[in-house]
């Protein structure tokens, strides 16, 4: 079971101020990487880093680097519960203001049980979040 569980990725595009999230699968069979950032694949990302000065300098800018530390990691990363704590924000923003008091569940945006920077994660519907799984079970 743990090799079909998807890992959740964000993708930053800081020169066009772009955050999404996205599966392996979407990263891979999706058009989410030129969505993002206009290239067909992840190894024309790896060119655009490297030869497209503008995108340079927005990445370094928004890290605090220099162009020497540069990586594919900058733009691309497997997402953390943090960042997808802010996904839901975001989520509840676009259902309304009132959406919180009126405790409004958010429909799942992900598979049932994910994998993030932190660990393994389940939807849990009570809650329109996910959950870390303990893996000692």
């Amino acid at each position: 079971m743990i090799n079909k569980i998807q890992s959740v990725y964000i993708l930053e595009n800081p020169e066009q101020k772009m955050i999404k999230f996205a599966t392996d699968y979407q990263l891979r069979y999706g058009n989410i990487i030129k969505e993002v950032f206009g290239v067909a694949c992840i190894e024309d990302l790896s060119l655009m880093i490297q030869f497209n000065r503008s995108f340079q300098e927005s990445i370094c800018k928004r890290n605090g680097i220099n162009e020497k530390k540069i990586t594919l990691d900058k733009v691309i990363r497997i997402a953390s519960k943090e960042e997808l704590l802010q996904l839901k924000t975001n989520m509840l923003e676009e259902l309304g203001a009132n959406a919180q008091e009126k405790k409004l569940s958010i429909p799942r945006p992900f598979d049932i049980v994910i994998r993030l920077k932190d660990g393994i994660f389940q939807w849990d519907d009570k809650v329109s979040s996910y959950i870390l799984v303990n893996q000692c079970a």
